[in-house]
């Protein structure tokens, strides 16, 4: 009776042996498909594809003007205004001017800058020439202001492009037909003619001719004067065809 009784047990318990090793067998699978995954040993993951880069538009390189290669920058004759650095001096030189009477060479001037004035100095250039003489505009210019009053008679306030300069036309007999504020000349053009306006002598006919710092704010024209008798780069000879009025022709 016992006998049979232990057969009966072993073929009873012998399944449940083989189930116990195959769950400890499916567990230990886990674990080690774990272990490996947190050590890094198990499958690479699929590499994630990166975005295309993205070019940035490109801004156009921006001009920059270059400085002419000129001879240095001569000197300034007379007092000047401590608002009137060296720099300004170099720039001025940079504008390379014309005499602004047609027909003067620059060693037919005189330098009277620094002549008196009812106790104060001149601070600009009477340059004598007949009456009706043109009047050319020293550089590349922009007017500014045509103005008429009992000192300066029939005037033009005008700048350089930069707006760096003031320059001051005086005692003009008239100006250049169809001239006007905003108009843009080139250096030799005519803007105006030699006169005797204003509260120069009546037998004396010349430009009053100022340069002077420009200045900030409202009154722009009413800058620190500059001395421009060494700053004259060619003598007064327009250039043919240049901006030239039709009763000049």
């Amino acid at each position: 009776m016992s006998t049979t009784s232990c057969a009966i047990s072993n073929r009873t318990s012998a399944p449940k042996s083989s189930r116990a090793e195959a769950r400890a067998g499916l567990t230990g699978r886990i674990l080690l498909t774990l272990f490996l995954a947190a050590c890094g040993g198990g499958p690479s993951p699929s590499p994630v594809p990166m975005p295309a880069p993205v070019r940035e538009p490109t801004q156009p390189p921006v001009a920059v003007k270059p400085r002419k290669v000129l001879p240095p920058t001569p000197i300034h004759y007379g007092p000047r205004d401590t608002a009137v650095t060296m720099a300004d001096l170099d720039s001025l030189w940079q504008q390379q001017l014309m005499l602004p009477v047609e027909g003067l060479t620059r060693k037919a001037i005189k330098d009277n800058y620094t002549a008196g004035r009812a106790g104060r100095i001149h601070a600009a250039l009477d340059i004598s020439a007949p009456r009706s003489t043109p009047v050319l505009a020293a550089g590349d210019l922009v007017i500014g202001r045509l103005t008429t009053g009992p000192v300066g008679g029939i005037v033009i306030y005008a700048s350089d492009p930069d707006e760096q300069f003031t320059y001051y036309y005086a005692h003009l007999e008239r100006y250049r037909r169809g001239l006007a504020v905003g108009d843009r000349v080139a250096k030799g053009s005519v803007i105006g003619y030699v006169g005797t306006t204003g509260n120069a002598p009546k037998n004396a006919p010349h430009l009053h001719f100022q340069v002077m710092k420009r200045s900030t704010g409202r009154a722009w024209w009413d800058g620190p004067p500059i001395n421009p008798f060494s700053y004259f780069a060619s003598d007064g000879i327009r250039p043919t065809g240049r901006d030239i009025p039709i009763e000049d022709l």
